[in-house]
């Protein structure tokens, strides 16, 4: 059961640390000398910007101090300019430093039953494919749309399935996918955010271990870019039907276990013709196949 209780006690420092380097003087209104050893900003410079003592931020980006107060996590998150996402990400990092016992708790929440309720509305939905997610991208349930559309990709080769997994580890997500890089970027950054609450659950430090092992996942998890997915645009070629262009919306359908129902929508006419072509049953739709972790 995944709560963040076993996170590194550096992460918070890690973080903090990521998002100093990547601003430039001329971002906080600094001028820029261009004699600087290290790229970002300088911690001093940081510290001024947040109204704390150098040593302070010091003790936070090492780790020796991991109890910062609302009011200096708030200064903290103006200073480096973080947005929406990154925000949630520090106060939940800091919450987790300071008070484990505060941090998220689910008890067998990822291999619990999907509902039929759940199962329905994604058959529904159909001709849109959707598809369930859990925390890490492993696929816990999809309509038959989507198994028409991914399965031909093989995406469900694996079992359980899993979208991080099919991306970095499958040679066929590169023409799956012609934005790869942007496809990778998201999911490296999704799967950061959800290692605050998750790094204790064995499954995903199983998962985490496989794709570390990838240069090109290793080297976005060390950049620390957090995201939490809501809506967007993807291109997927498929075999049969090319190029296909799709908005996709993202419902979450358990907070505290935050798994989350992608719906794609067709983002033009051709599209919205494959959709229809490749999903069209020729005997009654049988409902969503389950994919549950753990099975």
């Amino acid at each position: 059961p995944g709560h963040a209780g076993a996170m590194s006690e550096h992460e918070l420092g890690a973080f903090l640390r990521s998002r100093r380097e990547r601003l430039r003087p001329a971002d906080v209104g600094l001028p820029d000398s261009g004699r600087r050893r290290t790229p970002g900003l300088r911690r001093e410079e940081v510290a001024a910007l947040a109204g704390v003592s150098i040593d302070y931020l010091v003790r936070l980006e090492q780790g020796r101090d991991r109890n910062p107060s609302a009011s200096v996590v708030l200064a903290l998150a103006n200073a480096l300019q973080l947005d929406t996402d990154e925000r949630l990400h520090l106060t939940t990092l800091a919450q987790c430093s300071s008070a484990t016992q505060l941090c998220p708790i689910v008890e067998d929440a990822v291999a619990s039953e999907v509902s039929e309720g759940t199962l329905a509305v994604m058959d529904r939905l159909a001709p849109s494919p959707a598809v369930l997610l859990g925390p890490w991208y492993d696929v816990l349930a999809h309509n038959g749309p989507w198994g028409a559309l991914m399965g031909s990709l093989g995406v469900l080769d694996r079992l359980p399935a899993n979208l991080a997994a099919f991306t970095f580890l499958d040679p066929r997500a590169r023409a799956a996918y012609p934005r790869w890089a942007a496809v990778a970027d998201e999911q490296v950054a999704v799967l950061r955010d959800a290692a605050v609450r998750w790094s204790v659950d064995e499954r995903f430090q199983a998962l985490l271990e496989e794709l570390q092992a990838e240069p090109e996942f290793s080297a976005r998890w060390d950049a620390h870019q957090v995201a939490r997915k809501h809506r967007g645009e993807k291109v997927i070629v498929h075999p049969a039907a090319g190029e296909l262009r799709i908005t996709y919306e993202v419902l979450r359908v358990d907070e505290v276990a935050e798994r989350r129902m992608i719906v794609w929508l067709p983002a033009d006419a051709r599209t919205e013709e494959a959709f229809r072509r490749l999903t069209a049953p020729e005997e009654p739709v049988s409902p969503a196949r389950l994919r549950v972790v753990g099975d």
